[in-house]
């Protein structure tokens, strides 16, 4: 083993610990410097069309479950039928992986967690098979439990594939999940300690993802491999103050 690799892994392990802390002086974060937070949800234009997601109070009556039962049951799956998800099922994907239960200023809590409730990440949704929905790249609006069209794209199912390195079930799905993150959310209130959390938020969401697939007969499997670049510049992204960090197909089983 090289000592360029193993200097590589050494640099890579400390990011998973968080001696940082110990080191930083977060009286110098914006925060505590009296800038403005960052939106939490990313602007769209004014007229835009929406679309209405399903709202429902009581989604425990309509997708029951027992936890153990999801838990245990849970695994990654990369084969789909050719059965489309309805807008229901979609609804209470996105409700169970950033749905928004309080907002108090500059705060959002969800039905997941997020380190100092600053939520990084934004929801798109490569769609593909979904009853009512146009092929197309969507994006989650959590505040209004909506959906906005961001661009239809053709050839968007091998696009996917391309961009998950010719990972095949990315463009076979009912829908691709493909979340990212806007880190000066975070950084306004942590500054370089940030990053860790926005990598531990992203996994709250995928696994929340998995336990509500399995209480609509769904499966996925979340991809942490692919051209960063590519899906960035397919989304539109700058790939600086807004880049991909995370992708899931899901389909019916």
């Amino acid at each position: 083993m090289s000592d360029s690799f193993q200097e590589l892994i050494i640099k890579n392990r400390n990011f998973l610990k968080d001696s940082i802390r110990k080191s930083v002086d977060f009286s110098k974060t914006e925060q505590n410097n009296g800038v403005s937070a960052p939106p939490i949800q990313k602007p769209y234009p004014k007229n835009a069309d929406l679309i209405d997601l399903v709202v429902e109070e009581d989604w425990e009556n309509i997708f029951n479950i027992p936890l153990a039962r999801a838990v245990k049951h849970r695994t990654s799956h990369r084969n789909y039928s050719d059965e489309p998800l309805s807008l229901e099922e979609l609804s209470f994907l996105l409700w169970a992986t950033q749905g928004v239960r309080l907002v108090e200023g500059n705060n959002t809590y969800r039905n997941v967690p997020s380190a100092g409730c600053r939520h990084s990440m934004e929801t798109y949704l490569a769609v593909f098979n979904i009853d009512g929905l146009q092929k197309g790249v969507y994006r989650y609006l959590p505040l209004s439990h909506r959906l906005i069209l961001e661009f239809k794209e053709n050839e968007l199912e091998q696009k996917l594939i391309n961009a998950t390195f010719g990972q095949q079930f990315a463009g076979l799905s009912a829908v691709t999940f493909v979340w990212t993150s806007i880190p000066n959310r975070m950084e306004w209130r942590y500054g370089p300690v940030s990053h860790k959390v926005i990598a531990m938020d992203a996994g709250h969401a995928a696994q929340n993802l998995y336990l509500a697939c399995e209480a609509i007969n769904s499966g996925t499997c979340a991809i942490a491999a692919y051209n960063q670049e590519y899906v960035d510049e397919l989304l539109g992204l700058d790939g600086v103050d807004e880049f991909v960090i995370y992708l899931a197909p899901v389909g019916k089983l």
